[in-house]
């Protein structure tokens, strides 16, 4: 049933046992991010981009001294992420048209950016470049290119190659693709936004 649903619909049904999944965002990429934003000093106000259950949510609550949003659009997943911190602020929102301006001094995400297809990504940049203020920094890991010999290689190209046809023939849509996010796109993406 997921896997025919649209990206929301898919990731409500997934909210329940998300974290239990390989698609979390693995302790270690949310502890090397908090070690890395640490050397930047302390920032005020924190929001996570497409915060899922909120994992991430512990990497702001540890280099920010201000308040901290969790933004998402999948209601199921703000329900999980609400029921585990409760404290938090949690925002049902489209990331591309975020409802802050000049809020943040710190945005993160974590393992989203595959859920925008290239051409939507300047939209997404924007979003969070409109919701920082002057100086605000936005921090997003991405994986190392796998060596052609690796098994892991093999496997995101034909999860890819699998979504991209049950996207041919079936909508809505789902878009979860793990090789459309070289470093070199985003930075393309982010010069779009600078620029415009």
């Amino acid at each position: 049933m997921q896997a025919l649903s649209s990206v929301e619909g898919g990731y409500d049904m997934l909210a329940p046992k998300f974290d239990q999944t390989p698609f979390r965002t693995p302790d270690g990429v949310l502890d090397a991010t908090a070690g890395a934003l640490r050397p930047f000093g302390t920032f005020g106000r924190g929001v996570d981009v497409c915060c899922g259950t909120g994992a991430g949510m512990g990497v702001l609550g540890s280099v920010c001294q201000g308040p901290i949003v969790g933004v998402d659009f999948s209601t199921g997943m703000l329900a999980q992420a609400r029921s585990a911190d409760p404290d938090a602020r949690w925002v049902r929102a489209d990331v591309r048209a975020l409802p802050f301006a000049g809020a943040f001094d710190l945005a993160v995400s974590f393992g989203a950016l595959g859920h925008f297809l290239p051409a939507e990504r300047p939209a997404l940049f924007a979003g969070v470049y409109r919701a920082l203020r002057p100086g605000g920094v936005f921090a997003f890991p991405i994986g190392a290119p796998q060596p052609i010999t690796s098994r892991w290689y093999w496997a995101l190209l034909g999860f890819d190659l699998a979504m991209r046809v049950r996207n041919a023939v079936w909508r809505p849509p789902f878009v979860m693709y793990y090789r459309t996010c070289p470093a070199v796109r985003l930075v393309l993406a982010h010069r779009a936004v600078r620029r415009g």
